[in-house]
Formats: structure tokens, C-alpha cells, sequence
């Protein structure tokens, strides 16, 4: 079976969003263009990562092109999306592995997705080896989403997804775990229960 990837070259819309209540919420990257929309799982801890890597990144295009890259500083207030994800939320698949790059000759970001796949090896250098061979299998590889951005529009991406990150439960001020509306243990007070 050919490989499949879910391509967006300048999408109307690609954020970051969750479905469910603090606590249990459930992580989504969404792609939206022309009529299709795209929807790939992920954990809270890759959405955080993907947004601080993109800012790193575009950072780095700014600092490089001497302040002539179309890339601005922070997010653009007109760009800010605040919606819900697109509904229904129907899942292509759970993301493994995630790749950046800047494309300097068409000024873009490009962002990968790539589907979680369990590999079988008996050995550290085999599995290795197999995950070596599986990143570089164009034709038979895992699912992907792929999706080509502008600065502004990465910018407006890496924004959102560090607020929906951190919209969640509070972290305790002494071992930033999330509080629970339960209560929360924390390893800090050698298991003495705090009440949020």
C-alpha cells in the first residue's frame, strides 16, 4: 500500500485544538482547505514542543536574513483564531514523529506529521536501522500530514497552540504537576493532600 500524506500548501486554516475537559482533553493538529479538513492526534508535550520549535526556527530565519524575511516578530492580532476545531473531529491517525524546515527560496514553513508506527527490533542498532529505513520510505512510508505556511500564518500557529497548552489545570507552584479539582498529591509535601 502506497503511502499516504494529507498535503496544505497555505491552508485557510491549520491550529492546533482539543476535544474533552481539562483533565482529559485530547490534542489535535486540523488542517482546513478548500472543502477537506484534516485532523491528526498527538500528546499535549508535542503540541508544546511543535510550537516552541516553530518560534525557535522562525527566529532563527529572522536573525539569518538580517531582518528581511516576510516573518514578523510575534503573531499578528488580526490573525488570531480563537474557534473550536472543525467538527466532527475525525482522527487520520496518532502522530509518531514531527519535522520542521524553512524553504528559503518560497519563504515557507513546512511541518510534518508523521503517523506513530510500532516498530519490532531485537536490538538497539536494528531498531535503528528500521527506523532509519521507515523516516526514508517515500513510496511505502506511515501516513503523513504535511503543510506549507508563511511566517505570519507559523507565527499565528505557534501562538494558539501555546494557549490552548496552557488552558488547562493550573500547575501546582511547588512541583508543577497539574492540579486536579480533586485535590492533588504533591510528591513535594512527601504525599501530605492540598485542596485546589
Amino acid at each position: 500500500m502506497s503511502r499516504q500524506v494529507f498535503f496544505y500548501d497555505a491552508p485557510d486554516r491549520f491550529v492546533a485544538g482539543t476535544v474533552g475537559l481539562p483533565g482529559r482533553r485530547s490534542f489535535y493538529l486540523q488542517a482546513t482547505a478548500a472543502g477537506r479538513t484534516t485532523s491528526v492526534a498527538l500528546e499535549k508535550t508535542q503540541v508544546a514542543a511543535l510550537a516552541e520549535r516553530i518560534d525557535e526556527l522562525l527566529d532563527e530565519v529572522v536573525r539569518r536574513s538580517g531582518g528581511n524575511a516576510p516573518v514578523p516578530a510575534v503573531s499578528p492580532a488580526e490573525l488570531s483564531d480563537t474557534a473550536p476545531l472543525e467538527s466532527p473531529v475525525e482522527e487520520e491517525f496518532r502522530v509518531g514523529t514531527m519535522a520542521l524546515a524553512w524553504d528559503g527560496e518560497d519563504e515557507r514553513m513546512i511541518v510534518e506529521a508523521q503517523a506513530l508506527v510500532e516498530l519490532d527490533a531485537d536490538s538497539e542498532e536494528d531498531l535503528a536501522d528500521a527506523e532509519e529505513r521507515l523516516l526514508q520510505d517515500d513510496e511505502n512510508g506511515p501516513p503523513m500530514l504535511r503543510v506549507r505556511l508563511t511566517g505570519t500564518m507559523a507565527r499565528a500557529f505557534a501562538k494558539r497552540a501555546l494557549e490552548v497548552v496552557n488552558a488547562g489545570r493550573p500547575p501546582c507552584p511547588l512541583c508543577s504537576l497539574p492540579l486536579d479539582p480533586e485535590g492533588h498529591v504533591c510528591p513535594r509535601q512527601n504525599g501530605y493532600r492540598r485542596d485546589a
